[in-house]
Order: C-alpha cells, then sequence, then structure tokens
C-alpha cells in the first residue's frame, strides 16, 4: 500500500521541509507540499487571511489526498505543526499518524527572541521578515497558539515531537508539555542537537528524517 503524506510548514514556497520531503520522496512515499492560504509571497493576501483560512486550505489539501489515499500521516512545521493539529481533530479516522516539527507551544516573544539571535545575519534577517509579516497575521498566529491549547488533550493518535536544543523562536518546555497534556500515550520525542528552529537544515538533519521514515513506517496500518 502506497504511503502517502501531507507535509505543510508555514511560509510560502515550503523551504522549511524541504529537504524532508525530498528525502520521502527518494525512498518511495508519496508526498504532497501546499501553501497555506494567504502565504504565496504577496503581502496583501497575507494581511487578508486569518488563521481560520490557514486551517481551511490545509484542510482542502487533505481532502483531495483523501480521495485517493485511504490513510494519511501528518507532518507539520511550526505553526504548520499547530494546523496540523488542528486536522487530527476533525479527520481522526483517516489520519495515522502525526509529526510535529519545532511546534510553537510557547513561542518566544520578539523581545526574548532578539536576545537568543547571536549572530548579526541572524539579527537582520529576523529584522526583515518582523516588518515584512503584517500585524494581523501576527496576531492571527498568537490566536492559534493559544486555541491550541484545547486541542493538545484531543489527539489520540501516535504523535512524534522534534525540536532542535537551540530553537530560537520557541521554548523548549514546548516538548515537555506536548507530552504530558497530549490525548495519546504514544509519543516519541527527538532532541536535536545543535539545532534551531529550521530542523529539517540542522546539522543531524538526516537523523531527524531517519526519525520521521522509522515512525510512519511503524504506525501505518497494512
Amino acid at each position: 500500500m502506497k504511503v502517502c503524506l501531507l507535509i505543510h510548514g508555514f511560509t510560502g514556497g515550503q523551504y522549511e521541509v524541504s529537504p524532508l520531503a525530498e528525502y520521502l520522496e527518494a525512498q518511495g512515499y508519496r508526498v504532497n507540499m501546499f501553501t497555506l492560504q494567504g502565504h504565496g509571497g504577496n503581502k496583501a493576501e497575507l494581511r487578508q487571511a486569518t488563521r481560520q483560512d490557514w486551517i481551511h486550505s490545509a484542510e482542502v489539501e487533505l481532502k483531495q489526498l483523501l480521495t485517493t489515499c485511504s490513510q494519511v500521516h501528518l507532518i507539520g512545521f511550526s505553526t504548520g505543526a499547530l494546523i496540523a493539529a488542528h486536522l487530527v481533530v476533525n479527520y481522526p479516522n483517516q489520519i495515522s499518524s502525526l509529526t510535529m516539527l519545532a511546534a510553537p507551544v510557547f513561542p518566544l516573544n520578539p523581545q526574548q527572541i532578539m536576545r537568543t539571535l547571536s549572530q548579526w545575519p541572524m539579527v537582520k534577517a529576523y529584522i526583515r521578515n518582523f516588518f515584512v509579516v503584517p500585524s494581523r497575521a501576527t496576531r492571527e498566529f498568537y490566536r492559534i497558539v493559544n486555541e491550541s491549547f484545547a486541542i493538545y488533550p484531543q489527539l489520540t493518535l501516535p504523535v512524534l515531537i522534534v525540536q532542535g536544543d537551540r530553537d530560537h523562536l520557541v521554548k523548549l518546555k514546548s516538548t515537555s508539555y506536548l507530552v504530558e497534556h497530549l490525548g495519546t500515550e504514544h509519543t516519541q520525542v527527538m532532541i536535536v542537537r545543535a539545532s534551531g528552529h529550521l530542523v529539517c537544515y540542522a546539522s543531524r538533519k538526516r537523523e531527524v528524517f531517519a526519525a520521521v521514515q522509522d515512525w510512519i513506517d511503524r504506525h501505518h496500518v497494512r
């Protein structure tokens, strides 16, 4: 049976998860990636899109994939992990597992982020993104973060949690919170050493990819 995966990050272009998607495709998995509504590069569209729009666009992709796949494994990066968690609640029988990469359960605030950025290129990149992202999109982000606390106890499927030990955007306690509050005992945690937020680009990324593949294989109903 073909293993079907739905992978999404949060920004346009799927940059954050492309290495993982390419790896899994090379292993023979069917991988679908997509861009969330409002994240196609147009600032006006991002300003208009709500968190409900983000979730809806992900749901459209999932429903399309389910027309040809009886079961799907969800992989979400950053806010995409929260969106994936919301989908699980609505499609509990069609989703076999969830992988949450760098999930912002407890995101750092802007002041904390600036203190964690040790290199000037990283500071410049953050400042650039801060002024590019509309304030409404930032508010929608924090709203979905807050709303997701009610979602975690409803997740009863197997969940793989991956976070870098040097994540400058997400507090490390996000991982322990998920383990304690998810509605499933079938969890596995991977802390990626010497990795920041972009775990799919970490120096140990091949270990991350292998762990995700193993997780999917162990929880795929054949």
